[in-house]
């Protein structure tokens, strides 16, 4: 059974047909009708001299240094084989139709050998001649003859709108196999330092110091130029020969003209090609055009004898051959054109071409001269087979080859103009610019068919951008879609220049459009380009504009993509970044950060660790005060001011710590005296040690349970174990006191309530005048006495055994802590007059 058409069988009944057939489920004909998942935003990863390039036509490029995992290999040259077939797809195609006749290069053969000569002997040449005199026919002939001169052979390119930088890139990708990759200027320059080619360089349009750079960049090349006398020649220092190319002879003029029409001329044309002949001053593209207008007088005739002799209706012969355009009373007697016409052929031409090459020469004109593809234009015209209108084009010398494509011929634009071919140019380019906006963004597009239509993208462009406006509430606006889907595929293109003038042109639409988010992107995209041509400064005031955009419309994103960018151009510009800044405690405006208390007259000067401040913690906003300047703007030069202040703060605060750190050694060592009570003071003493090893006797009256002068528990400083502990014995103060301590000794009270004596110090020497610079006395209620020495102030000498800063305490004995606010507790109750409370600097 045929599982696609089953049988009675199939159904379990006979074969009378009365069963209908099974319908397949709903969801196999949903399937078929369109994409179950939309498609994928195509994205593009290259390689742009240290960084890794993504293109994201969503969000926006990302940039970043390139790993070196995806940094690629090193370039290879082609092969003769790969550079022929470069080449043939780097041409403009064959037009469509007919075959057209042949034209030979008539009276050339001279300035054909002459530049074959100059270019064996490694000389470049200019080749100068007027729009129409043959020059690119001229360069295609001595091309072909220099095709074994060089090792990398013949590189033919075209400076039509391209800069010294575009070409540099171009003549690479010609000779090396290098996808995706586009070298740094520098890397550039090292890479085609090699080659060695005879370049064919058609339609420059600048000379002076961008020839002298292409020459310097290409040491081993031989360029042949071909300008306009418009151009700027090549400098006096660049030894580039100059070839003028002059017009036609009269009997040259006359040859073209019976090798168009295929036959003698008459003696009434031989005399009308005269004339022209002497208008044109001889160029070969106007005697094409007369050969044109002599052919279509022809076939006026002939369409004239098939009525007279055959008898066919006017209406039946418009219908067998639609290109011919028939005039009974004009197919009389044809006269040739005027001098006037043949000078400016055009509309007269275009009169008799068919419907489609009309609509394609109206197309032209709105794009300011460059015709779309063959490919396109059946869908911009409207016509199935308008794809043949090129052909015609092409065969009445109204559109010439600019490198991969066709444009309309010298002088052709202006002549159409004239005659009325631009009254619906808006319209026309609307009509291009909708067709491309879905065509580029297209997935079965590339790259590099989208590079080839960049000349009429960007014209449609440049004519519809000035008159955009705000588009209706569920439009979007056709520049700037138009402008959003084919810059990336420009930037994956490598055709960067045109990248740039995309992303101006939709930055600028959609300003006027108020389209903030595209506004943003093609911002955001600016900055990429010019971060990867090392314009920081550029790059830093495009990535923040489109990073504030965003921020109003809480593009999370983009804004992450943008600052990702920034902290680039950051880092390679040698700036503070601001996240690190904040660490580092840098003052950042309009953020918040954590800062230390410290007292009013300035920052806390930094002392050894052993002392471990415990200390508050505050957010702030720093605000100027008022007469004050505002702070440095993020990523300026202010940061690195302030971070300047901080290393400055900080190299005098380690200073201060070595003076101190002499100081309390060579106080430790000053008195090396064998009797010195405070050689047996230990780290840690306790009251619990016994009189007669010299600790401290725990006083008579503490034992009683009564008050004691300072009774409330309070942390004490890390002992040798790193612990901390309270006590509500009588322990005199730790060795060190913290900044945050009570500046006073506050006395606790028992549950007895009755006052004691306080305990006594650690240890006592005999009171002389330069001993203490205040005593305290014992009092029935436990007053305290506190001094605070200045930050930095200095400790009394110590014969302590360990000199560790551990050593230092606040007791009567032993040296002072160096903290920034040392707190002393006061001397307690019952210590005698001759008692040294302690020293203090």
């Amino acid at each position: 059974m045929d599982p696609n058409n089953p049988g009675p069988e199939g159904y379990g009944q006979d074969g009378d047909g009365s069963t209908p057939r099974q319908r397949p489920p709903r969801e196999s004909l949903t399937n078929d009708f369109g994409q179950s998942t939309p498609a994928t935003a195509r994205t593009t990863r290259l390689v742009t001299g240290d960084f890794l390039l993504t293109v994201n036509p969503v969000d926006g490029s990302e940039i970043e240094p390139c790993p070196p995992t995806e940094r690629p290999a090193g370039p290879e040259k082609r092969t003769a084989a790969e550079r022929a077939e470069h080449e043939r797809a780097v041409r403009p195609p064959v037009p469509p139709g007919p075959a057209q006749p042949e034209l030979h290069l008539l009276e050339r053969q001279d300035d054909r050998e002459r530049l074959v000569r100059l270019l064996a002997r490694g000389r470049s040449v200019r080749l100068t001649g007027p729009a129409g005199s043959g020059r690119t026919a001229l360069l295609d002939l001595v091309a072909d003859d220099c095709s074994d001169l060089a090792p990398d052979g013949v590189v033919r390119l075209n400076g039509f709108h391209r800069t010294p930088e575009d070409l540099l890139h171009d003549l690479f990708h010609a000779v090396y196999k290098a996808p995706e990759h586009r070298p740094g200027h520098d890397e550039l320059l090292g890479l085609i330092r090699d080659i060695g080619a005879v370049v064919v360089l058609d339609d420059i349009e600048f000379g002076g110091a961008g020839v002298d750079e292409l020459l310097d960049a290409t040491p081993e090349c031989a360029f042949l130029f071909g300008a306009t006398p418009e151009v700027p020649a090549a400098s006096a220092d660049s030894a580039v020969e100059e070839v003028l190319l002059s017009g036609l002879e009269r009997a040259g003029g006359v040859d073209i003209l019976e090798r168009a029409v295929g036959r003698v001329l008459t003696e009434e044309e031989a005399n009308w090609a005269g004339d022209l002949w002497f208008e044109s001053e001889g160029l070969p593209l106007r005697f094409v055009q007369a050969g044109a207008l002599l052919r279509q007088r022809d076939q006026v005739r002939a369409s004239t004898g098939a009525v007279d002799e055959l008898g066919v209706f006017a209406s039946e012969l418009s219908d067998l051959s639609p290109d011919v355009s028939f005039d009974a009373e004009a197919a009389e007697e044809t006269p040739l054109p005027s001098l006037g016409e043949a000078a400016a052929p055009a509309p007269l031409l275009a009169a008799r071409l068919s419907a489609s090459a009309r609509a394609t020469l109206r197309l032209a004109v709105a794009l300011g001269g460059e015709v779309p593809h063959q490919a396109h234009l059946p869908a911009l015209v409207g016509d199935t087979h308008a794809d043949a209108a090129l052909g015609e084009l092409a065969g009445c010398g109204l559109v010439s080859p600019v490198g991969s494509r066709y444009r309309l011929a010298a002088g052709v634009l202006q002549q159409l103009e004239a005659a009325g071919y631009a009254d619906d140019a808006a319209a026309q380019a609307l009509t291009a610019a909708q067709h491309y906006s879905w065509w580029a963004g297209h997935p079965s597009v590339t790259p590099e068919r989208v590079c080839a239509e960049a000349d009429a993208i960007l014209a449609a462009l440049t004519l519809l951008v000035p008159e955009t406006v705000p588009p209706a509430e569920d439009e979007d606006s056709t520049p700037v879609r138009l402008a959003r889907t084919a810059a990336p595929a420009f930037a994956a293109g490598l055709h960067w220049s045109d990248w740039e003038r995309a992303l101006r042109a939709g930055a600028e639409a959609a300003r006027l459009a108020g389209e903030v988010g595209e506004q943003a992107y093609f911002h955001h995209e600016l900055g990429i380009l010019a971060l990867c041509g090392d314009q920081l400064d550029r790059a830093r005031a495009e990535l923040e504009a489109s990073i504030g955009l965003r921020g109003a419309l809480a593009d999370k994103r983009g804004t992450t993509a943008g600052r990702r960018a920034l902290a680039l151009v950051a880092d390679l510009s040698g700036e503070v970044v601001p996240a690190v800044a904040a660490m580092t405690g840098d003052e950042v405006p309009d953020a918040r950060h954590e800062e230390s208390i410290s007292p009013a007259a300035g920052v806390t000067t930094p002392f050894p660790a052993v002392h471990s401040p415990v200390s508050d913690t505050l957010v702030t906003q720093r605000i100027p005060a008022a007469g004050q300047p505002a702070p440095a703007q993020e990523g300026g030069g202010g940061l690195v001011r302030m971070a300047r202040r901080n290393l400055v703060a900080v190299g005098a605060g380690v200073l201060l710590t070595a003076v101190l750190g002499t100081v309390v050694t060579l106080g430790m060592t000053s008195h090396d005296n064998a009797d010195n009570p405070s050689n047996n003071v230990s780290v840690n003493p306790s009251a619990s040690e016994g009189a007669g090893d010299g600790g401290l006797d725990a006083d008579p009256g503490q034992t009683s349970g009564t008050g004691t002068g300072t009774a409330t528990a309070k942390p004490t400083d890390p002992g040798p174990d790193g612990t901390m502990g309270t006590s509500d014995d009588p322990t005199p103060p730790s060795d060190t006191e913290t900044p945050s301590a009570s500046a006073s000794g506050t006395k606790g009270s028992s549950s007895g309530g009755t006052p004691s004596t306080s305990s006594k110090p650690t240890t006592s020497r005999p009171s002389s005048p330069s001993s203490s610079g205040s005593s305290s006395t014992g009092t029935p209620t436990g007053g305290s006495t506190t001094s605070a020495p200045p930050t930095g102030g200095s400790t009394a000498p110590s014969d302590s055994a360990d000199p560790t800063p551990t050593d230092a305490t606040n007791s009567a004995s032993g040296p002072v802590s160096d903290s920034p606010s040392v707190t002393t507790s006061g001397a307690s109750e019952g210590v005698s007059p001759g008692t040294t409370a302690g020293t203090l600097i």
